[in-house]
This record gives C-alpha cells, sequence and structure tokens, in this order.
C-alpha cells in the first residue's frame, strides 16, 4: 500500500463489539486472567501491555517498515532505554551537530553511568572511519540534525555499523517515515519523538522505537520499557495515533511552506546562511521531503538575532517543533553552555499557515 493508505489503515480495528470505526481508549490498568490462570486476550497489566498502547506500537512498525516497536512517555525517555541496553563500559559514536537534549543524556547520565561516547563529525566519512573500531556496540545517527540540519548518509554508516558488529540507531524525529525510511537503508534501529510531527497538534508527548529485525538487543530496550515503567497513557496513544491519520498531507505541507521560507530567507541582505535539507546534495538520496524546519543566522550581534524572534507576529517564541503553527527560537540561549550552535542562529518550525504570511511576518521582522 501506498504511505497515504497506510497511515490511515494501520493499527486500525474496527470494535467487534459496537463496531466504532475509531478504536476507542482502553483505560484499565489491568486485565481479568482465565479460570486456568491463563491471560486469554494477551494483557495482563498495563505498564506491560495496554491495548491502546499495542495498536500504536503495531502502527509505526508498518510505516517504518520494522517487525516490532515499543511506545514511551517521552522521545528521551526512548533514547535514554536505547542507550541502557547497552552493557556499562560499551562504547558509542554519535554527532557532534545533534539535539542538545541527547547530546546531554549521553553527556551527563550514560557516560558517568559507564558508556564511552565519542561525539564525532559524521559529515567526514574518513574521519568516521576512525572511530569505528571493533570496540564500539552502537552508533547513534540523527538526520537531519538539529539545529544545523546537517544530513547524513545512512547506507554508508550502515556499512561501518556492520563491519564493526555495531547496532545502527536512526532518529528518525525530523524526517517521519513519509520522508526517510532508515531501517530500508540499513538502520537496525528507529526513535522517534512522537511529540512532534507524528502527534502534529502540539498537545501530547511520547517516543517510539522500531526494530528493523528481532533481536536480543531490542527485547532488552522492551524489557526496560516494560520494567522501567517509562510508558505512554492509553490517551497519549490514541491522540499520536489520531495526529498519524494525517500525517502524510501535514508533512508536505510543512515541507512546501518550509521551501518557500528557506528560498525567501537564502535572499535576503540580511541573513548570513540558511539551513534546510533540501538544499543540500545527499537529499535526494535517501528524502522525500525535507521536513518542516529552517534555520537561519541573522547579520549582526546576537541580540539582533533576539531582535528579530521577538518581532515576529505569526511565528511563536517558543521550543519544539512539528505542530500546525510556526514557532521561532533562538537555539543557542535553549541549550546551555556546552552547545556548538552559532549566536546568531534562528530555528524555525514552520507550521502549516500560508506560505505568503510567513515570509511576510519574517520580511518585516528582519526589516523593521
Amino acid at each position: 500500500m501506498h504511505i497515504e493508505t497506510k497511515v490511515i489503515h494501520s493499527g486500525r480495528e474496527i470494535s467487534p463489539f459496537t463496531g466504532s470505526v475509531t478504536p476507542g481508549i482502553e483505560m484499565s490498568t489491568t486485565f481479568e486472567r482465565g479460570d486456568d490462570g491463563s491471560y486469554p486476550k494477551g494483557f495482563i497489566y498495563s505498564r506491560s501491555h495496554n491495548p491502546t498502547r499495542h495498536l500504536l506500537e503495531e502502527c509505526i512498525t508498518e510505516l517504518e517498515l520494522g517487525t516490532r516497536a515499543a511506545a514511551f512517555s517521552s522521545g528521551m525517555a526512548a533514547i535514554m532505554a536505547v542507550a541502557q541496553a547497552l552493557e556499562p563500559g560499551a562504547e558509542v559514536v554519535i554527532p557532534r551537530d545533534i539535539y542538545h537534549g541527547t547530546a546531554r543524556l549521553f553527556r551527563e547520565i550514560m557516560i558517568p553511568w559507564g558508556l564511552k561516547v565519542n561525539f564525532v563529525d559524521f559529515s567526514n566519512i574518513e574521519q568516521l572511519k576512525q572511530y569505528v573500531t571493533r570496540n564500539v556496540r552502537m552508533i547513534f545517527v540523527e538526520t537531519p540534525s538539529n539545529p544545523l540540519l546537517k544530513l547524513t548518509d545512512i547506507k554508508a554508516i550502515s556499512e561501518l555499523a556492520r563491519k564493526a558488529d555495531a547496532v545502527l540507531v536512526c532518529d528518525n524525529t525530523l524526517s517521519t517515515p513519509i520522508s526517510q525510511r532508515p531501517l530500508s537503508l540499513g538502520a537496525d534501529l528507529v526513535i522517534h519523538s512522537s511529540t512532534k510531527y507524528l502527534g502534529g497538534h502540539g498537545d501530547v508527548t511520547g517516543g517510539l522505537v522500531v526494530t528493523r529485525e528481532e533481536t536480543d538487543f531490542f527485547d532488552k530496550v522492551r524489557f526496560l520499557q516494560q520494567n522501567g515503567g517509562a510508558v505512554p497513557s492509553p490517551f497519549d496513544c490514541w491522540l499520536i495515533m489520531r495526529g498519524i491519520r494525517t500525517l502524510a498531507y501535514r508533512v508536505r505541507a510543512h515541507s512546501h511552506n518550509a521551501l518557500k521560507v528557506a528560498e525567501y530567507l537564502r535572499s535576503h541582505s540580511k541573513v548570513r546562511e540558511v539551513f534546510y535539507p533540501e538544499l543540500t546534495g545527499i537529499f535526494r538520496d535517501q528524502m522525500a521531503l525535507a521536513g518542516g524546519l529552517v534555520s537561519f543566522r541573522v547579520k549582526g550581534s546576537v541580540e539582533e538575532a533576539f531582535s528579530v524572534a521577538a518581532r515576529t507576529k505569526l511565528f511563536t517564541r517558543a521550543t519544539s517543533f512539528g505542530s500546525y503553527e510556526s514557532l521561532i527560537e533562538h537555539r543557542a540561549s535553549m541549550e546551555g553552555n556546552q552547545n556548538t550552535v552559532p549566536d546568531d542562529l534562528l530555528r524555525l518550525s514552520v507550521g502549516l499557515e500560508h506560505h505568503a504570511d510567513l515570509i511576510d511576518d519574517l520580511n518585516q521582522a528582519l526589516t523593521p
């Protein structure tokens, strides 16, 4: 089936009891045992398994062309479980340009916990090869990266991972399965912050991990999900599935608007540099759509960047992305002292408003 059909029908069941077309929300925390002590419906306790969460996991598994999935209460909880599935002492390679929350988790939690982490420039494959030794147990990829929107060649990295017998994990939050299928490009696991494009309405927090094959490693991730307890509520799962039903058309609209905004910014005299995946060479090799994030550097001081953000009227000054409304934020001030982001950089989450209105708003903010 085409992706537009899959997002509607994956993880969707007509109720055998009421005929409901939209799946219900199973809020029960516990489930009845059979006379023989078994669980004939397959559910025991909602932290371990829940019918609504099961539908969400089935849905994302099909969309990402995987075999199994595990849903978490946030994207960071998903990344934490994947990191903790490694043994203390294991070596991990991750990009220098990556979401600051991910970098902070590895730097301030997982290194003290016992992982050995190398931060490497993934755009330089030859340099990366020097770090991917037999001691490396995991390569963590985020492509496009956040916030500089750099693209990583997943196929090339997967070859390095195979040679080292390392797990290749790809954070696909910025792309979604509409734009990019990392498992088909050689990744072993895909991670999503379902808070973003999958939910799509800025009203739910969640995370997902999908595996390409049945592996002992994913069994550990599932064990951590069920026993660590960082699971989404049934209502959260239902909201994420509601968002997924319109994902294909929302991502197209986000991408269309973002490209128009990026092209406008690239021609503006007060913009130093623009970052957008469709403006780079590798884009067509692994992505169908470029998504709704655009980053740009403002000519002048950090104060000028703050002033531009403050003068916008349609763009709300707030963090996050992937919802229907447009957001603007100064990334360096969000990321703290260890950030590597230029202090004149603004990140846009381009929403579903008309692109001409968004461009007019940026124009008046840049040229008051």
